[in-house]
């Protein structure tokens, strides 16, 4: 069986699934629970100075759901622990002493002053914790205050607080970084630049998800008026790989441990996260729609996986997928491919032509012999794999890569032999033919 302890920055546990600092790491029965069920580690909600934040007393969620009524995303207007500091401090040390093999980091946001980091930090050293999580992310509320990500959108404010935590604590400081920044790589260079041990993405996008038409209000709704909320869940699992990778492949932060936060639902989803250079992952939503034991299918997949695979260790396939994140100048303008449908697996049910028709290259014909049948007419296919993903059937229509030497009936040009590696792509700046 293959290897799933996680040793992030220094911070060991039993696999590499941690829960992130949200509504499910509120309090020690909570966590309690989770590591029942198997979570290797949680970050804790984050904790503030008292006196201690007040939430609404009314809804705090809103939701977008697929067809079937599966969540996709999450909207929330919570904000930070309105638990007292003190109860919560008691109870990260109580958890930690009866889980010592499991990780407990702390979240915390508190007023941009030294004295204010100063002072909770030796508070939560004495607990025991194995590190502290600098949520410069939350996009509500907080950041109304000059917290959160009002802090994480100015580089130079990550940077003086990461080297003031750094200088006050002997734990390991990971920053959480807002997603609702231009460029998430600076953001990430002010952190390292300010000594921290790892980076923690994305946090919540800034977002509304409905609006009720009969309140005239967004949702959640509080006596008639809304607020902007934090937007988590698998719609945002995309946002997050790309800026994880930003950050993965940036030269300035080689070296840098992230830890990948974004819609993991599955163990692919980690796995993709870990593929593209994350040290391990949080979860958040994923175990607030389906509850805590989603972590044993994760455990037991990427197991399973990474058996198949021969990966005796996380480490061994983490940052794999980096090297082939490139820029699109640099992608192989040679290479050609067709769509080709398994008449086997075809249900006839239009999709892949009337898409193809309406709004794309009209290169799926819909008849034959006066019955439905749908063919590929190589001569107008561009390959963009519409129709491979409005099929709802898996695996009926596939991408089918032209060998070298063979005419594209489309340009009729002939697919060349010396750019059929990517090795040797005259726009691979590493390849004989760019030298």
């Amino acid at each position: 069986m293959a290897d799933l302890r996680s040793d992030f920055v220094g911070i060991k546990s039993p696999n590499p699934f941690w829960l992130a600092s949200a509504p499910p790491t509120d309090k020690e029965y909570n966590v309690v629970r989770a590591f029942e069920a198997g979570w290797g580690g949680v970050v804790w909600k984050t904790l503030g100075l008292d006196p201690h934040i007040v939430n609404v007393n009314g809804p705090r969620y809103g939701a977008v759901w697929g067809a079937d009524r599966r969540l996709l995303g999450l909207n929330n207007i919570e904000l930070i622990t309105d638990r007292p500091l003190q109860t919560n401090l008691d109870e990260i040390k109580a958890v930690k002493r009866a889980w010592p093999d499991r990780a407990v980091v702390v979240s915390l946001m508190v007023p941009c002053e030294e004295v204010c980091w100063t002072e909770i930090l030796k508070q939560v050293e004495d607990t025991g914790a194995d590190g502290v999580e600098l949520n410069f992310g939350c996009p509500h509320g907080m950041s109304e205050r000059g917290m959160g990500s009002a802090v994480g959108q100015v580089p130079e404010y990550i940077e003086m607080v990461t080297r003031w935590c750094k200088q006050n604590t002997r734990m390991p400081v990971i920053v959480k970084l807002t997603p609702n920044i231009t460029d998430i790589r600076y953001p990430a260079r002010a952190a390292k630049k300010g000594g921290a041990d790892a980076v923690s993405l994305i946090n919540t996008v800034s977002s509304i998800t409905s609006v009720n038409l009969d309140l005239m209000a967004p949702e959640p709704t509080i006596d008639g008026k809304g607020s902007h909320g934090g937007y988590c869940g698998p719609a945002v699992k995309p946002i997050a790989l790309n800026m994880v990778a930003e950050i993965a492949r940036d030269a300035e932060m080689a070296g840098l441990p992230i830890s990948g936060i974004g819609g993991v639902t599955t163990w692919r989803d980690a796995a993709e996260f870990m593929a593209l250079g994350a040290g391990n992952v949080q979860v958040c939503t994923a175990a607030m729609t389906y509850g805590f034991r989603i972590v044993t299918e994760m455990i037991d997949g990427l197991s399973r996986w990474m058996d198949g695979k021969g990966y005796a260790r996380t480490s061994d396939f983490t940052g794999l997928a980096t090297p082939n994140v490139t820029d699109w100048q640099y992608l192989n303008l040679n290479y050609v491919a067709k769509a080709r449908i398994d008449q086997d697996l075809c249900i006839k049910c239009g999709r892949c032509h009337i898409v193809c028709e309406d709004t794309s290259h009209q290169a799926i014909t819909a008849t034959k012999d006066g019955a439905r049948h749908f063919e590929v007419i190589d001569a107008e296919c561009v390959a963009c794999n519409l129709c491979v993903n409005v099929c709802p059937v898996e695996g009926c229509i596939t991408m089918e890569q032209m060998p070298a030497g063979t005419v594209d009936p489309r340009t009729g040009r002939t697919v060349p032999a010396e750019y059929g590696n990517w090795t040797q792509h005259p726009n691979n700046p590493s390849s004989v033919a760019a030298e």
